[in-house]
């Protein structure tokens, strides 16, 4: 016989090992925080679950009291998709364990978990796995995404690295996907986003890497800048692939690598990493220092944690952000004269142009081995983002993000971009992001394993009819 009593806060207290958050309870008001400062939504419950079942039973709790679901890992999301106003949030970060195992070369990644605290974990055996470059970004919501770095060229994507997953379904089944178990499944983690479960756990491969690498970063003025990028573009031909590549417009740092008279300049960076020892990299920048002079250059050995760290302060925790991306084939003389023409028109000293540059092992896999939205051929992601301190700055650079983007697109291979870098979730920029044969094939399996569509703050794609 089915019980129709209402469930109740007290219930679902008893029945988890984690915590449960209302407003006014200490740690709330933490667990609702998410990087963007534009956002200041109030769940009505927050759970902090101490494993799988935890999360299986909340998700019945919220199915029975009717109640919206969101999902928060690293709460990096521009969107802030991490919290829903009035719903229940599964606040992952009480799950941070990470066990690193450098005999089989592989980690176990609790769902809650940041880049930095894996990269410090795994370091320790001079291993790693693919990640972004902000280090306070989650494991979870980069790699459900795609998730591209500095690794990117030399290793794949965070999600190609992916052995197995522990996964909550929306009907609270604790699933593990791997290549032998739910393998639809597990395909569709792979770059699919959070729309199949709640993923409690990964199990990653893990590359010998570091703990000393080395970079070269070169600055060029505004006014250097077709030249700057057309250098870029004769760079990245001739490249190593396993390089790790990134041209950026920004304002330079107060860094002490910087010299003191450009700080806060604007201008036009490429950055490349090497990880094969002093010489491959010295021999690989040659190349940079072909073309225009820069206004500086910096070239050093440097940790790999402290790499991935590098931009860590331009896009600190509470900052106004938004975004929109598209991939071009290239720097091509119409995509540089976009660059140029829009980049000087930014108001927020902190507004940033990160291009990643695709390649190497990027390339390597089929397009459907995962469900990745994104051709493996060699490309270039272009992200445009407003970051700024205060409302009116990041009022006129929001603007500036969406001319930008609309002057981008008619030269762009895919306008839709990248799902780890939309603000909005348009169905049909994110359809268009995916392609229609990998869109439907998600749908389908969408339709198996959350026909509800209880997973829906995210890059959605909504179940198969």
């Amino acid at each position: 016989m089915t019980s129709t009593a209402e469930p109740t806060l007290e219930s679902l207290r008893t029945q988890l090992a984690g915590a449960v958050l209302t407003a006014g309870d200490p740690g709330y008001d933490a667990a609702r925080s998410v990087w963007n400062g534009e956002i200041d939504r109030h769940p009505a419950i927050v759970v902090r679950p101490a494993g799988a079942a935890d999360v299986a039973a909340a998700l019945t709790y919220a199915r029975e009291a009717a109640l919206d679901v969101s999902v928060r890992g690293g709460g990096h999301n521009f969107g802030g998709a991490a919290v829903v106003d009035g719903g229940l949030c599964l606040d992952l970060s009480s799950l941070q364990d990470i066990t690193v195992d450098p005999v089989s070369r592989t980690a176990r990644v609790g769902g809650g978990a940041t880049w930095a605290q894996l990269d410090a974990a795994t370091q320790e055996h001079a291993l790693a796995v693919p990640g972004g470059t902000v280090s306070h970004t989650g494991v979870g919501g980069l790699t459900l995404g795609g998730g591209f770095g500095w690794l990117t060229g030399k290793h794949g994507l965070s999600c190609d690295n992916v052995l197995s997953a522990e996964v909550v379904t929306a009907d609270g089944q604790i699933l593990r996907a791997s290549a032998d178990e739910h393998p639809d499944l597990f395909w569709a983690l792979r770059g699919g986003g959070g729309n199949f479960g709640v993923v409690t756990e990964f199990e990653f491969r893990l590359h010998p890497v570091g703990p000393i690498v080395h970079l070269a970063m070169f600055f060029w003025s505004l006014e250097d800048g077709a030249a700057a990028l057309r250098q870029a573009r004769e760079v990245l031909e001739t490249l190593p692939g396993e390089m790790g590549v990134l041209v950026a417009g920004l304002n330079a740092p107060p860094a002490p690598f910087v010299p003191e008279a450009h700080h806060f300049q604007p201008g036009y960076a490429l950055l490349i990493a090497g990880f094969e020892g002093e010489e491959h990299h010295a021999e690989a920048i040659r190349g940079a220092r072909s073309g225009p002079a820069p206004l500086f250059e910096f070239v050093s050995p440097i940790p790999y944690v402290e790499l991935q760290k590098l931009i860590d302060d331009a896009a600190p925790w509470g900052i106004l952000g938004y975004e929109k991306a598209a991939f071009a084939d290239g720097f091509t003389d119409e995509v540089i004269d976009v660059i140029t023409e829009f980049l000087p028109r930014k108001t927020s000293p902190m507004s940033i142009m990160p291009v990643f540059s695709m390649h190497g092992a990027f390339t390597e896999p089929d397009d459907d081995a995962t469900a990745f939205g994104g051709a493996r051929r060699k490309s270039l992601a272009v992200n445009i983002a407003a970051i700024a301190p205060e409302p009116e700055l990041h009022a006129a650079d929001r603007a500036w993000v969406r001319e930008f983007w609309a002057a981008l697109v008619p030269h762009a291979s895919n306008s839709a971009g990248y799902v780890n870098f939309m603000n909005e979730y348009e169905e049909d920029r994110v359809r268009t992001s995916y392609g229609a044969a990998k869109y439907d094939r998600l749908a389908r399996i969408k339709a198996q394993y959350d026909p509800r569509n209880v997973f829906h703050h995210n890059a959605n794609i909504p179940p198969a009819k």
